[in-house]
């Protein structure tokens, strides 16, 4: 499979928005942080078209506590990773969303929003990064995750530059 991308489209952040406010409402407050995230959050890079959004609860192992509001709000719980920051995923199909859910306080979503907010300022490491990007597209992948990963190394880079890792 391929990886498409698209051109940065300013509807994203509106879209953000709208499902910022329907987590906010179906959360209400136990969803103590809700971010936009990912390439659809930086104006003028390519992306997949879905909305990455990274929320934080009192506690994500405590799915009884924010899963059945959220999927009655119309997202389905797709992925449970005990061993990377106790790591929740939902996804809603239309529009297209990734909810990352984490504990208050989880280093991770410092990394998501810190990652977010060098490329919003850092126009050379944002262009390389789409050229790194852009030149993963190309290849055919297994799963999408694979070509997350093959991303790696220029994240990494990126984020030491960043000071968001030694």
């Amino acid at each position: 499979m391929r990886v498409e991308l698209y051109e940065y489209d300013p509807g994203w952040p509106v879209a953000f928005g709208v499902e910022r406010n329907r987590v906010a409402a179906a959360l209400g407050d136990r969803g103590v942080v809700v971010e936009h995230v990912g390439s659809t959050s930086v104006p003028g890079l390519a992306a997949k078209p879905i909305i990455d959004i990274v929320v934080a609860v009192p506690d994500a192992v405590d799915e009884a506590a924010y899963v059945p509001a959220l999927e009655a709000d119309g997202y389905q719980f797709i992925l449970r990773e005990p061993d990377w920051f106790d790591h929740r995923l939902l996804r809603r199909e239309s529009p297209r969303v990734n909810l990352h859910v984490f504990t208050v306080g989880c280093s991770e979503i410092e990394q998501m929003t810190g990652f977010r907010d060098w490329l919003r300022t850092h126009v050379d490491d944002r262009e390389q990064y789409e050229r790194a990007k852009r030149g993963l597209a190309t290849h055919d992948w297994n799963v999408v995750q694979d070509y997350a990963d093959a991303k790696t190394d220029i994240v990494a880079a990126i984020k030491r530059r960043a000071g968001l890792v030694p």
